[in-house]
């Protein structure tokens, strides 16, 4: 199956599954809610949940099953955004192509819609049982999600974020790099696809390949990510660019672009060696790997 046609797939069914976990615009307080559907069905590529629900294929298990934790890490990811885009932040004035939460509906709205979106997700996953995911490892998944969005994951990471960018340091290294956007960026990502091993109940050898899958490819996405805002447009990438221009940490300020765009590729490379012990049914994964390194939006 063309990669296009799996994450289509995925996509249509996390979008259906979010239909139905989101309150309606009509639900009391309605400006709330119109912002939290707004930002979630902006128009996202879906890639968190279908690593997650193509990790659980992979390793056995099925992605029904899976499902209400692709939805949850989707709405993390949403609430991240959100709150990423406030004056306070990066102060992004579109997303998606079209203006962010904030913009559209007022800081303090926003604000609120990152945090009601955020605690759907963890009620979302207290529902995993239910899908008949082992109660057990229903806890490790709700554990492992919750960590790599905390402070010691992308909240952390954030945090490192805007310090730096605060320090206009020109000593800041490439440690210190590589440390904030595992943090900020990888770590949700990585643990989408832990999540997709654990509710398979895979055993610890994929289990193990697939969240060192997630690290590589986490610290790709964010190196194609930093590439494509010095090299795309606003109108091309639908958010707001020049995140270096303002003091951002990022690889192509650091490194430079050839030597960034170098190592995405050996990221990537490197994320799809992790995935031998699966054989030929892992052929989704390293078609997303290297379409995260080589996407143009």
């Amino acid at each position: 199956m063309e990669l296009r046609e799996r994450l289509g797939e995925w996509r249509a069914l996390v979008e259906q599954a979010l239909e139905r976990y989101l309150p309606t615009e009509e639900d009391e307080p309605t400006a709330l809610h119109r912002a939290m559907r707004y930002s979630v069905f902006a128009g996202g590529k879906r890639v968190r949940p279908a690593l997650l629900l193509e990790a659980c294929a992979v390793a056995g298990g099925n992605p029904m099953q899976g499902l209400p934790a692709a939805c949850a890490v989707e709405l993390i990811h949403t609430y991240s955004l959100i709150h990423d885009d406030l004056p306070c932040m990066d102060d992004a004035d579109t997303r998606r192509g079209k203006p962010t939460c904030h913009k559209a509906f007022g800081e303090a709205v926003a604000v609120l819609a990152g945090d009601a979106l955020l605690t759907l997700a963890f009620e979302i996953l207290a529902e995993l049982p239910a899908s008949g995911v082992d109660p057990t490892i229903a806890l490790r998944v709700t554990q492992t999600i919750a960590h790599a969005v905390g402070s010691l994951g992308m909240v952390g990471g954030q945090t490192l974020d805007i310090l730096y960018a605060a320090e206009q340091n020109d000593a800041l290294t490439l440690e210190q790099l590589y440390t904030m956007h595992s943090l900020k960026t990888g770590r949700l990502i990585q643990a989408a696809l832990e999540a997709g091993g654990l509710i398979a109940d895979a055993p610890l050898a994929k289990q193990r390949a697939l969240r060192e899958f997630g690290r590589h490819i986490g610290l790709a996405f964010q190196v194609a990510d930093d590439l494509l805002d010095v090299e795309g447009t606003e109108q091309s990438l639908g958010k707001t660019t020049g995140d270096a221009a303002k003091g951002k940490l990022t690889f192509p300020a650091v490194l430079g672009v050839e030597a960034s765009r170098a190592l995405a590729q050996q990221t990537a490379a490197k994320a799809v060696e992790q995935l031998a012990v699966f054989g030929d049914e892992a052929d989704a994964l390293r078609q997303l790997a290297w379409f995260v390194v080589n996407r143009k939006m």
